[in-house]
């Protein structure tokens, strides 16, 4: 029999289906606007988002928010709730405020720049850090490698209050070498700063640039993210505090997020310098914190992730590194190199897929990314004012992350694939 005439009878008969039509999206070289339909989301997505934020901020997670959502190169949600203070007078939160990103600084800035250096040979992650840094030169530490840093599994202690007493990377890295390991490296996990202010240091020891000159030069300018950087109220002299540019008549501030009132180090609200204490003392610029972003920069990067390292025409990261850097490293932790993956407490909530990876921030920031399905969520709050004790944000990432995935519908599946870098841009 006709295989054509054969195949409505089997569908009848038998309960088959025919193969699933697949619906092929034209590349784009950069971000652009769409319904969330156009990519299989649901078309009441932009509404269940509004109604999660709103509800959060009227319960007081934060006085501005910032959320954008993407899928295969469109920017189905981007929205700014809020005010950039808790006050009612103050400027209202746009697509272009900027937000203190705290510990996406470790992802966005720091760990971007160590693939690069990977990529261009430039970095071994499996080299002691005291080849990079030859004063990390106590005995417990120095076998501890660049891997087991990007890992949080290098041993040291989770935090400690340095800020009160020491100032600039000579004498936080003293004190690093000196205080005691937490744990045998490589034995367990445990998120800690001094990974990352090592990480940032080796960046610029492998460069010869502060780490804000190199990632502005090498990765915020080439991929147009112009709302993003260290100080963003002007440049600090060399290890000085990060409130040597502060000045309170600076019209920037409109357009920068306010975070907490500092009672203990600084004794100001803490607006347009980094809220990190540590990251402070370190004049604003550290592997771990002190990282300026908006929105709409924050979906750029992400996509670039998705793209396999390029955006735009610009090929920032090879696709190899990208794979491997955000791949869980272990089983026994949730660790990717730099980033983190999806775990039963997550922010990433209930449904991101096994392959995708994120990171938080302190101040209320998050950055999430599936490649299996070609979503990313960056949220934005400024959590911790007026104060860090609150703590209503966590639900609010896991909401929206809820409501994004179970958005995404059950039809025909869409077959996309990143640009490559020389396709021009329009």
């Amino acid at each position: 029999m006709n295989l054509v005439k054969l195949l409505p009878l089997c569908v009848a008969l038998a309960g088959c289906a025919p193969p699933r039509p697949v619906f092929r999206l034209t590349p784009v070289t950069a971000l652009v606007r769409a319904e969330p339909r156009a990519v299989n989301f649901a078309p009441d997505l932009n509404h269940r988002l509004d109604s999660i934020v709103g509800v959060a901020m009227s319960q007081g997670a934060a006085p501005g928010v910032a959320l954008a959502v993407g899928r295969y190169g469109r920017i189905v949600h981007m929205k700014a709730y809020g005010n950039i203070d808790n006050t009612p007078d103050s400027p209202p939160v746009t697509d272009s405020t900027m937000f203190d990103m705290a510990s996406l600084t470790k992802v966005v800035a720091t760990t971007t720049a160590a693939m690069m250096l990977e990529d261009e040979g430039k970095l071994n992650l499996d080299l002691p850090v005291s080849v990079y840094i030859p004063e990390l030169n106590d005995s417990a530490k120095s076998k501890i490698t660049v891997r087991q840093i990007l890992t949080h599994s290098g041993g040291f202690e989770a935090f400690a209050t340095l800020w009160r007493d020491y100032k600039g990377r000579a004498e936080y890295l003293q004190q690093i070498n000196a205080r005691p390991l937490a744990y045998n490296p490589g034995d367990t996990t445990i998120y800690s700063d001094w990974d990352f202010i090592l990480m940032g240091m080796i960046v610029e020891r492998i460069t010869g640039m502060p780490l804000d000159q190199f990632t502005a030069t090498r990765i915020w300018q080439p991929l147009g993210m112009h709302d993003t950087g260290f100080n963003p109220l002007g440049a600090v002299p060399p290890d000085s505090t990060c409130t040597a540019a502060f000045t309170r008549t600076n019209p920037l501030l409109n357009r920068i997020a306010v975070t907490e009132m500092d009672t203990a180090y600084r004794h100001i609200k803490v607006h347009g310098i980094v809220h990190d204490e540590n990251a402070c003392a370190l004049g604003g610029v550290a592997g771990h914190a002190g990282l300026f972003s908006s929105v709409r920069d924050a979906a750029l990067f992400s996509q670039m992730m998705l793209n396999g390292g390029q955006y735009n025409g610009v090929q920032l990261i090879q696709p190899a590194t990208v794979a491997r850097w955000t791949a869980r490293q272990s089983n026994k932790s949730s660790r990717a190199l730099g980033w983190d993956t999806p775990n039963g407490n997550s922010s990433a909530g209930h449904y991101f897929s096994p392959r995708s990876f994120g990171h938080t921030g302190f101040t209320g920031t998050s950055i999430w990314i599936d490649p299996e399905r070609g979503v990313f969520v960056v949220l934005l709050t400024n959590r911790v004012n007026p104060t860090r004790a609150n703590l209503r944000h966590e639900a609010l990432r896991r909401d929206i992350a809820d409501a994004v995935q179970t958005s995404i519908l059950d039809a025909p599946p869409i077959e996309w694939r990143p640009p490559p870098p020389d396709v021009p841009a329009h």
